[in-house]
């Protein structure tokens, strides 16, 4: 269930929508009610590594101190 970004093309309003396989066909927009929605690119973000270990912290044995 993947996080999708969209943008309404009767109010411009950005909103991000979880969306399940059948929900497709139902996004609106939260501010404005219009189904005239397109979704729009956005970033990937990655969490976690390969080696198991805390991506955004340095590991301890590496000599910091």
């Amino acid at each position: 269930m993947p996080i999708y970004e969209y943008q309404c093309n009767d109010c411009s309003h950005a909103f991000e929508k979880l969306i399940f396989s059948s929900d497709t066909d139902k996004i609106t927009c939260p501010c404005c009610c219009s189904p005239q929605v397109k979704k729009v690119l956005s970033a990937a973000s990655i969490m976690g590594s390969s080696d198991g270990g805390n991506a955004c912290a340095p590991n301890p044995s590496s000599g910091f101190s």
